[in-house]
């Protein structure tokens, strides 16, 4: 493999966490990628407004090119990623997918890798699978990877079914740079809190694992984040801070008693796919209860290093018995795991490791 790769980018957006829950992994990934000797050039398009609500200025550890929302600018762009190494295709860029889906084929060669890279691999595998005319099916065989933002052997198998020459999962980690224990915030205090963009499927787990607790245990308080709550109707001891960002996740983590994980439907479904935030809150020493998902026990061990609840009569009965002093101590636990297991460092070390034998393979076959 050369010694530093030239790595092309295509996602939703790296500066702007704004209805772009991808925007840590992205961050996470990239940085360590950045530390290893590699360069990144991630390209977004200006779209959403999020421009506006930027997280982070241009960071030093990868090149940022926003794009205006047009194809004419992006074909520019294209010709100007195919001298990279690699060039990687996300899921959910938000603009011309389809049309980037199929040009990043387009701009395979002997010596180089094309990646698609899915951050929501159950959405798009339901898509396909219900619709066999969906034009990404006849791609999928085209890619010399499908890396996915997480689901395990299901969604391995879903995908070599359809066509993927291989499936690798690169699952979401701790950015120990931007995630740790900070000192407690007063608007977060409270014995339950919840950061999640309302999204169709999510909402139904949210009634049921946080709203449905908050009415039964009324005299507690609840902490509620994210974009698109404020006409929800909730019970009066549930308070919306509304969406929180990034430079706040660590207080939002470490103040109340305990946070909340819940998994959109589609997640669920597949399973081994833990939130980006269940790793921000381990890294913070937050105290986790989570919604059953399948491979839980892959990551962390239910009972001793977070707390798993099947629906939200068991969300209510957890918070009940849980004393304080026990939630410092399951959330030490789980932190250190995390650090022993779940970083971004981690994730880009298999990252590196299967390009490396890849490049090496084509190499070879070459000579």
């Amino acid at each position: 493999m050369k010694k530093n790769l030239e790595i092309a980018f295509f996602g939703s957006s790296i500066v702007s966490a704004y209805w772009n829950g991808a925007a840590t992994y992205y961050r996470g990934i990239v940085k360590a990628l950045h530390k290893m000797g590699h360069n990144v050039t991630f390209y977004e398009p200006d779209i959403y407004k999020r421009q506006k609500h930027r997280d982070i200025e241009d960071p030093d550890w990868c090149k940022v090119v926003v794009y205006p929302d047009d194809k004419v600018t992006l074909q520019g762009l294209l010709r100007q990623a195919s001298e990279a190494d690699v060039i990687i295709k996300a899921s959910g860029v938000g603009a011309f997918d389809d049309f980037l889906e199929d040009a990043v084929v387009h701009l395979k060669k002997e010596d180089n890798l094309i990646i698609f890279w899915d951050v929501d691999a159950p959405a798009t595998l339901d898509r396909i699978e219900s619709d066999p005319s969906d034009p990404f099916n006849k791609l999928i065989p085209k890619y010399d990877f499908v890396l996915t933002y997480g689901g395990g052997q299901p969604v391995i198998d879903a995908y070599e079914r359809n066509g993927a020459k291989r499936c690798i999962p690169i699952y979401n980690a701790l950015d120990t740079d931007t995630h740790f224990p900070v000192d407690p915030d007063e608007k977060f205090d409270g014995s339950l809190a919840f950061l999640g963009n309302r999204l169709p499927d999510r909402e139904a787990r949210v009634e049921e694992f946080f709203i449905k607790p908050a009415r039964k245990l009324s005299g507690e308080r609840f902490i509620l984040g994210g974009s698109g709550w404020g006409d929800k109707a909730m019970p009066f001891n549930i308070k919306y801070v509304g969406h929180v960002y990034t430079k706040d996740h660590n207080a939002f983590n470490c103040t109340p008693k305990a946070v909340l994980n819940i998994s959109r439907d589609s997640m669920a479904k597949y399973g081994f796919s833990p939130a980006t935030r269940v790793f921000e809150a381990a890294g913070a020493g937050a105290c986790i209860i989570t919604d059953y998902w399948k491979g839980i026990e892959t990551f962390f061990e239910p009972g001793k290093e977070i707390l798993v609840a099947n629906d939200g009569d068991e969300v209510e009965k957890i918070l009940s018995e849980l004393s304080p002093e026990k939630a410092k101590e399951i959330g030490q636990a789980a932190y250190k795991k995390v650090l022993e297991k779940h970083t971004y460092e981690h994730r880009a070390e298999l990252l590196e490791s299967v390009i490396s034998e890849k490049l090496q393979t084509e190499a070879e076959l070459k000579s």
